[in-house]
């Protein structure tokens, strides 16, 4: 894989999972069905270079919110996707429904290894001491509705969807089938 590209050498997409998608968590199915047909491999653990918000909305659902600088540095798993996964991904997260939106992120490795200190600060922490950064996409919370939830979780977000945040997640099957999920966060939202 070439760092700074969003495409690996074979013309897969690279996309960041930090919830749902992840090993050992309820969507992962999908990502395990992609790789056992070659529509997906595992690159590795993975962070995002730069601050995000990551906030769990209604059913304890996790987004991922384009608010850069807010929020934390977000640990997750970076995946080589082919353009078919790629469909199946997109058609999960609601993309032509408005339920997320795949945009550019840069990441970098975890765990670090090698701390290098690229701008010579000292490694204060900012967001420009990066390492290795390598550009993906990820699933964001669609923006009509992204700065409500980050309104709605106090300003605060996670830096990483843990076993902890799953208590409570109620999984598509289990949720009111008679309402949409763009119903569903705005009953999260209103409340």
């Amino acid at each position: 894989m070439v760092a700074g590209d969003r495409e690996d050498e074979r013309g897969a997409n690279l996309i960041f999972t930090y919830g749902t998608l992840k090993r050992g968590f309820s969507n992962h199915a999908l990502m395990q069905e992609l790789m056992r047909t070659g529509d997906a491999a595992l690159v590795g653990t993975y962070r995002t270079a730069g601050k995000f918000p990551l906030v769990c909305g209604p059913y304890r659902v996790p987004f991922l919110l384009n608010l850069p600088g807010c929020g934390q540095r977000v640990r997750g798993e970076l995946y080589a996707v082919s353009f078919k996964g790629l469909a199946r991904m997109d058609e999960l997260e609601g993309t032509a429904r408005g339920h997320y939106e795949r945009l550019p992120i840069q990441l970098e490795p975890q765990p670090h290894d090698i701390q290098v200190d690229v701008d010579g600060d000292g490694g204060d922490g900012c967001d420009d001491d990066f390492v290795n950064v390598t550009r993906a996409e990820a699933y964001y919370a669609h923006s009509s509705y992204a700065m409500e939830l980050w309104r709605k979780n106090g300003k605060k977000g996670l830096s990483a969807y843990t076993e902890r945040e799953t208590r409570g997640y109620v999984k598509r099957k289990d949720r009111p089938q008679h309402l949409s999920f763009l119903d569903h966060i705005r009953l999260f939202l209103s409340d």
